[in-house]
C-alpha cells in the first residue's frame, strides 16, 4: 500500500510539463550495485542517467554528459570524492550531492566546505533520496540558468563565465579568443568555415576582417600550445578551422 502511494504520488507531484527536459543524473559511486540501484530508481522518475566507469577520468565522464546534479561517494579509486568535488567546482556550479556511510560530522563538514549542497548518510532509503535529489534540482533550475560546458580532451569551457581551464588551471582568454573557441567546441569534429567565425567575432566587434581572425586564432593557438594542448585547432587550408 505505501508503495503503491509513492508510486501515485511520484506520477501526480513529479509529472513533467510537455516538452521539459529530462534531467540528467551523473552518479559517481565504484560500489556498482548501489549506483546500479539508484540508476534504476532515478529512470522510473523519468530520470537520464550515467554511471561514473573510470575513476581516473571522473570530470571528464561528467563534463561529457553533462549533468544537472551529480551524486558523489567519498571512498574511491584513486582519488577520493572530495577531490573531484573540488575538481568539479573550478569548472561548473552543477548541485552535488554526497552519499557516504562516512557520515561523522567532520565528513559532512568537510563535504560541504568543498562545495557540496548535501550529504546523505548510507543505507539511505531511496525514495528519500530521490525526494531530495527532485528538491535540490528545483531548486537550482527554478531560479537560475542551466550552465554549458564543453569538453575536449580534458580542457573545459565554461560558456557562462567565459572561464577555460586544463588541468586543473585557468587560462585567460579575450573576447574574440573565447567567441572562437565556443564556435569550434560547439561544432566539435566539424570544419568551422572562416565566414561563421567572422560572424560570430562581429557580434562582439564593430568590424572583423581576414586578417583579425587569423591574428585571433593564432595568439589563441600560443596560448593553448604554453599550456599544453598541442595541436588543439587544426586549419583547413582554403575551408576554416576545426577541434582535433
Amino acid at each position: 500500500m505505501f508503495t503503491s502511494f509513492c508510486y501515485n504520488f511520484q506520477q501526480i507531484y513529479f509529472q513533467k510539463e510537455e516538452g521539459e527536459e529530462v534531467h540528467r543524473l551523473f552518479i559517481v559511486e565504484d560500489d556498482r550495485s548501489i549506483a546500479e540501484a539508484i540508476k534504476e530508481q532515478a529512470e522510473t522518475w523519468d530520470m537520464q542517467v550515467r554511471c561514473a566507469e573510470d575513476y581516473r577520468k571522473v570530470l571528464t565522464e561528467c563534463v561529457a554528459f553533462d549533468p544537472h546534479l551529480v551524486l558523489l561517494d567519498i571512498s574511491l579509486p584513486f582519488f577520493d570524492g572530495y577531490h573531484w568535488c573540488s575538481e568539479l567546482r573550478k569548472v561548473s556550479k552543477v548541485p552535488i550531492i554526497f552519499i557516504s556511510s562516512a557520515s561523522d560530522n567532520m565528513n559532512i563538514i568537510m563535504a560541504m566546505n568543498m562545495g557540496a549542497d548535501d550529504f546523505i548518510a548510507k543505507p539511505f532509503d531511496r525514495n528519500v533520496l530521490m525526494a531530495k535529489v527532485h528538491a535540490l534540482l528545483r531548486r537550482t533550475y527554478d531560479f537560475s540558468a542551466s550552465v554549458t560546458l564543453l569538453e575536449h580532451r580534458g580542457a573545459i569551457l565554461n560558456t557562462e563565465d567565459g572561464s577555460f581551464s586544463y588541468n586543473g588551471e585557468q587560462i585567460e582568454l579575450t573576447k574574440n579568443e573565447h567567441r572562437i573557441l565556443t564556435v569550434l567546441l560547439q561544432n566539435k569534429g566539424k570544419v568551422v568555415s572562416r565566414e561563421k567565425l567572422m560572424e560570430a567575432l562581429w557580434k562582439t566587434d564593430s568590424f572583423v576582417d581576414e586578417n583579425t581572425l587569423t591574428v585571433n586564432v593564432g595568439r589563441l593557438r600560443k596560448k593553448l600550445e604554453a599550456a599544453g594542448l598541442t595541436d588543439y585547432i587544426g586549419t583547413k587550408f582554403g575551408v576554416g578551422y576545426f577541434i582535433q
